[in-house]
């Protein structure tokens, strides 16, 4: 069973705690990560799925086959699972599909951004404090893992003591609180204070959080922590500028972190913005380098890594992993949707006399100058031959495309998540049979599914 007694965490961020940062945490000396919030609606769309080339557990949105969540067996006992959410029906149904994936549920009662007020989630809960109670107390009646939230302060001690006292009664193991209102931000101060009267009055951990601004190296935590009065830290920007804030030895160069980060980026296949995105929150102002100007250029993974020398171990793992079989991204096909497509079933598709490959379009392995369909026109235009016409077919929100090319049809039978990808997956089998690409080209694109 998880502790909350003495620990440091990194804190849930949206877009920055995906796997590769929280390993990463983890391996500088983090003691619990959270996932970035995750809203339930989106998690119950999808299915679970073990990847075994990654070695991860997956959670794949059944609509367009991306990644809604991933983790591994490294952190099994260490992630906590931060859902956003309105209803403990909803919630409950989340919490058991990962119940023994993760060690822990959170549920966010502290996000002040527009869409989760809206929503009824994130620190909207805490204007109804009996609806958070009963969200939390039917995953703790119900649930084999530790439950906890995270809140924001109220304007005096006293209200916030009463709130975190009614929610301590649904049982929860612990409770992390960000030390500024709903509307204040992070150029706000901290109300260390208020942390420290709710801490010294309740029986279950309090984790504070919200002191970034005052640590600057990992014995700043401590002083934060002796400070609020709490049982343990709880970091997130501090965590996002410089990772390796959780080594009791010291803080690493900024070049040493990107390139442990892009390696976990690499062995876990991030998602190339994702990774894009995390790199910007380190560089920062230092964006505006030349470096930096160059790596705001990059595309895929291949072209950051080689920002920091590592491109050749990131060919090295992709032609790895490509010769497993490793996929672009996870298959959805129609006939698997749940509930059953209500438009066109796929079997109703006319695929006779059509020339088939299963080939995926990944957007970021091509620039505006070579994407599939420009280089088949381009051809078509220097033979003197027709421009192709693209048929394309839509089941819920997937799509499949069949191209009339020149006296053949061709398709891919990787269905897309919009009709662009699907021309452009259409037009990749095109430019294949007609030799225009290699198969070892598709491979090192990762376009070709086993």
């Amino acid at each position: 069973m998880l502790s909350y007694e003495d620990k440091v965490m990194l804190a849930p961020m949206v877009r920055i705690g995906t796997l590769p940062m929280r390993i990463l945490a983890l391996r500088y000396g983090a003691d619990i990560v959270y996932s970035e919030e995750l809203i339930d609606w989106k998690f119950l769309r999808s299915k679970r799925r073990y990847n075994d080339i990654l070695q991860t557990t997956d959670f794949v949105d059944q609509t367009d086959g991306t990644i809604v969540f991933r983790t591994c067996e490294e952190e099994k006992e260490k992630v906590v699972l931060q859902l956003g959410t309105c209803s403990a029906e909803r919630a409950l149904k989340v919490a058991k599909l990962v119940e023994h994936d993760v060690a822990a549920i959170d549920i966010n009662m502290g996000c002040p951004k527009e869409f989760s007020i809206k929503g009824g989630m994130g620190v909207a809960l805490l204007q109804d404090p009996d609806k958070a109670c009963g969200i939390l107390k039917t995953l703790v009646d119900n649930l084999s893992i530790p439950v906890t939230c995270k809140i924001r302060i109220f304007e005096t001690p006293e209200k916030t003591y009463e709130v975190v006292k009614k929610l301590e009664s649904a049982g929860i193991k612990a409770i992390a609180i960000h030390g500024r209102t709903r509307d204040e931000r992070p150029q706000h101060a901290v109300h260390a204070d208020i942390i420290r009267y709710v801490a010294e009055r309740i029986s279950i951990p309090v984790i504070a959080n919200g002191g970034s601004k005052e640590i600057e190296k990992y014995k700043d935590i401590l002083k934060f922590k002796e400070m609020t009065g709490c049982s343990s830290v709880m970091i997130a920007r501090a965590a996002e500028w410089n990772c390796s804030i959780f080594r009791k030895d010291g803080l690493l160069p900024m070049d040493a972190v990107i390139t442990d980060y892009l390696k976990l980026c690499v062995d876990y296949d991030n998602s190339p913005s994702n990774t894009k995105y995390c790199v910007q929150n380190i560089l920062r102002d230092l964006q505006e380098t030349p470096r930096g100007r160059r790596f705001l250029e990059c595309q895929t993974l291949e072209q950051i890594c080689a920002i920091w020398d590592l491109d050749k171990y990131c060919q090295e793992k992709q032609s790895q992993y490509q010769k497993m079989g490793i996929q672009g991204r996870w298959q959805v096909h129609p006939d698997e949707l749940e509930p059953p497509h209500k438009k066109i079933k796929s079997e109703d598709i006319n695929l006779d006399n059509v020339i088939k490959m299963k080939v995926c379009f990944i957007r970021a392995n091509f620039n505006d100058l070579n994407l599939p369909k420009s280089q088949l026109h381009a051809w078509a235009g220097k033979n003197g031959i027709k421009l192709p016409h693209y048929e394309t077919h839509q089941v819920e929100k997937l799509f499949c495309c069949i191209i009339t090319f020149n006296g053949n049809k061709y398709t891919s039978t990787f269905w897309e998540k919009n009709k662009k990808f699907a021309e452009q997956g259409a037009a990749l089998v095109a430019l294949f049979h007609l030799g225009l690409i290699k198969e070892e080209d598709l491979i090192k694109l990762g376009s070709v599914i086993k």
